[in-house]
């Protein structure tokens, strides 16, 4: 059995609170993750939100950025679709290691190396027709 919540925002910064707290308590209503795994879904639907947003901002779409959060016994996947401009996923320069003095100089560019490390599973589709991340944290994980 799963439970899904589907909703659409507007491509403004002050909705990404909104999906952090959606996807929260959809996750925390399901009890299969513990609550230090329910922060990292936070952390990581932010950053996926947040890069939808921006895209929209980017390309002046006014259609809305759509999340799904599909819960189970044993997973917690969302969804974060956009319709921006794409990128070229395969073209995203390596972040330098943590302990590099390199990764100083950085003050953009490290949401998708956030959302890969926080969550079990994930992957972007990107087209000229948007975009999709998929982040997916497993129970007992």
């Amino acid at each position: 059995m799963s439970d899904t919540v589907e909703i659409e925002i507007p491509a403004r910064a002050d909705y990404v609170s909104l999906v952090r707290l959606v996807v929260a308590a959809a996750a925390e209503l399901a009890p299969s993750l513990e609550p230090s795994r329910i922060d990292d879904l936070r952390v990581a639907v932010s950053e996926a939100t947040t890069n939808a947003i921006q895209a929209h901002i980017r390309s002046g779409s006014t259609r809305p950025v759509k999340v799904c959060c599909r819960c189970s016994n044993g997973s917690v996947v969302v969804t974060v679709r956009d319709e921006g401009p794409g990128f070229e996923v395969d073209a995203l320069p390596e972040m330098p290691p943590p302990e590099s003095e390199a990764r100083l100089g950085r003050e953009s560019g490290m949401g998708i190396s956030i959302m890969r490390a926080l969550a079990d599973q994930s992957s972007i589709d990107s087209s000229s027709e948007g975009t999709e991340v998929r982040l997916a944290f497993l129970v007992g994980r």
